[in-house]
């Protein structure tokens, strides 16, 4: 965790900023960040199942291991984003972008052991909503006003071992911190009536752990990998802090009554020739059955989240001498529950992308296009097009040079 203080002090202020501003991270922890990188961002958002001396891969700890015993890799990536929102009365247009992650990843003894660590998003609340409208009978007429905003981040801290020569084990450990504030306040266009005016802030100071296991084998010019994801329910060291804003008190309403879900996922990827790669993952995070608000989340209208990827990646010929041979090629799909049971519909995104290889066989710079749609026509309806640029850059700091 030392290597990471100089950038944690630098970059969590960029993190800190809103990623979203979707009016559906109105509720519970926000919007929840897949945390993939660039290049199998744009396949869908696998990594279950990836293994590659090209990306670093926080999603599973086992995977560090296949980075070349003499490079250390770094991988940095950032976004822009342009929504609109649509419902029966009119629609809205937002644009917003910022830092996604910064990862190192290096060996440590050989081909056995490596280290992953890095500076991740958790979650992410942004949101300004207003409703006007009438008591019944048009006596009063009032507007409320739903605003939010925060983050919580992560950094993490992770090592991978490889059992033998078709098995690795790893582990992630992670820190998170980070305050979410939602306000709301309710004011009548009628004089003499009083605005009533609520502020939450959920403050967030905790640890969890992840731990993956991955089996891979290669025979000709084909291979195999198939991983595995799991974390079990942990406390999330949070307090819930009512804030009365007429007297400027702030009133603890909840301390240490969340937990973060039991999550568990499995994934699989076919490579062809290092030219064709196409893979899976199947995500199922347990949100009904984990502490919020002190009791079990369902009873808060969260339900569990599953999240179905699938995803390719081409590149005509890895040693080609002209440059386009040895581009890559991205395309995928992902479809997922939201963990809110009031939400319903399905949040589905379509992506794509391109790596362009640098000076180094494996240092890239890769770039993502995805489209996601979530609600329906019949309520809120949002469509996003994020565009994420990333550079992961492979260098042998190890090698020792010979006089």
């Amino acid at each position: 965790m030392v290597f990471l203080s100089p950038f944690t002090f630098h970059l969590s202020p960029l993190l800190a900023q809103n990623m979203t501003t979707s009016p559906y991270s109105r509720f519970a922890y926000g919007d929840l960040n897949e945390n993939v990188p660039t290049a199998y961002r744009a396949m869908g958002g696998v990594g279950f199942g990836m293994r590659s001396n090209r990306a670093i891969n926080p999603s599973q700890p086992a995977s560090y291991t296949s980075c070349d015993t003499l490079t250390f890799m770094f991988d940095i990536a950032g976004s822009a984003c342009w929504s609109r929102y649509q419902d029966a009365g009119g629609h809205k247009n937002v644009a917003n972008g910022n830092l996604e992650y910064i990862t190192l990843q290096f060996p440590l003894w050989k081909q056995w052991i490596a280290m992953s660590v890095g500076l991740l998003p958790y979650s992410s609340v942004g949101y300004n909503i207003t409703l006007s409208d009438s008591t019944a009978g048009g006596g009063y007429h009032y507007t409320k006003n739903y605003n939010g905003e925060g983050n919580i981040s992560e950094v993490y801290g992770g090592l991978s071992f490889n059992i033998c020569n078709w098995f690795a084990l790893g582990a992630n450990f992670y820190y998170m911190w980070g305050d979410l504030n939602h306000m709301r306040d309710l004011s009548f266009t009628e004089t003499g009536l009083n605005a009533t005016i609520q502020d939450e802030l959920l403050t967030v100071s905790s640890v969890r752990l992840r731990y993956g296991a991955q089996f891979f084998h290669s025979w000709g010019d084909h291979s195999i990998n198939v991983g595995a994801v799991f974390e079990n329910k942990m406390p999330l060291n949070s307090s819930l802090y009512l804030i009365e804003t007429e007297t400027e008190d702030t009133i603890p309403k909840y301390e240490g009554l969340f937990q973060t879900p039991m999550m568990w996922g499995v994934g699989a990827s076919y490579n062809w020739a290092h030219r064709l790669t196409v893979a899976f993952d199947f995500e199922r995070q347990c949100m009904a059955s984990a502490l919020y608000n002190g009791a079990p989340g369902a009873l808060s209208g969260l339900q569990d989240k599953n999240r179905y990827a699938f995803g390719a990646e081409y590149r005509h010929n890895p040693y080609g001498r002209k440059y386009v041979e040895r581009m890559l090629w991205r395309a995928g799909v992902s479809v997922q529950d939201e963990y809110l049971v009031s939400i319903g519909a399905k949040r589905i995104t379509a992506t794509i992308g391109v790596g362009f290889p640098l000076w180094s066989v494996n240092s890239m710079v890769n770039l993502g296009l995805e489209y996601t749609h979530r609600g329906s026509p019949a309520g809120l309806e949002e469509n996003m097009l994020r565009f994420t640029i990333g550079v992961s850059v492979a260098e042998n700091w190890f090698f020792k040079r010979k006089l």
